[in-house]
């Protein structure tokens, strides 16, 4: 039940992080994690990629893909200022140490165990792996720019 009105049709589309290099940084989202490109947008000091994970089962072209991205939700959006590859460090962030904002995203995978275990053969850097601290459920992965991915196991998914 929406709380209004006025809300009914409001959702959640998309999350925006700022990305040092889109070389480095698409791949990671894509290969790595297993999201689709989505879209694209090209201005003149920074360009916009858009990534979701598909639900089609495969079926949606990238023109739908595309003509879709404003009725999805759960879409990360990463924001390239051009020129910052060229910096040493990233420029940006992560919201994770002091002064503490922006937290983390989240992922949800069909077997958390087999998905850290494939994060770790790919070398993918934990901030928290399944084995540590109190909270066994959950591991935090960083993405090229520092940004937290917890790992989740989806409960209704079957390991």
């Amino acid at each position: 039940m929406p709380y209004s009105e006025e809300t009914a049709s409001y959702k959640f589309n998309h999350t925006m992080l700022r990305i040092k290099d889109p070389k480095i940084s698409l791949p990671f989202y894509t290969d790595i994690i297993g999201m689709d490109f989505i879209d694209k947008l090209e201005f003149s000091d920074f360009t916009l990629y858009f990534l979701a994970f598909d639900r089609s089962g495969g079926k949606a072209t990238d023109a739908e893909k595309k003509a879709d991205r404003h009725n999805r939700e759960g879409i990360l959006e990463l924001t390239h200022n051009h020129g910052t590859e060229k910096l040493g460090a990233t420029p940006y962030h992560s919201g994770n140490a002091d002064p503490q904002g922006f937290g983390h995203i989240a992922i949800t995978v069909a077997n958390v165990e087999e998905a850290c275990a494939r994060f770790g053969r790919l070398g993918v850097p934990f901030k928290k792996r399944l084995t540590d601290g109190r909270m066994r459920n959950i591991a935090f992965i960083l993405d090229p720019d520092g940004y937290w991915i917890e790992v989740l196991q989806d409960t209704t998914a079957s390991k």
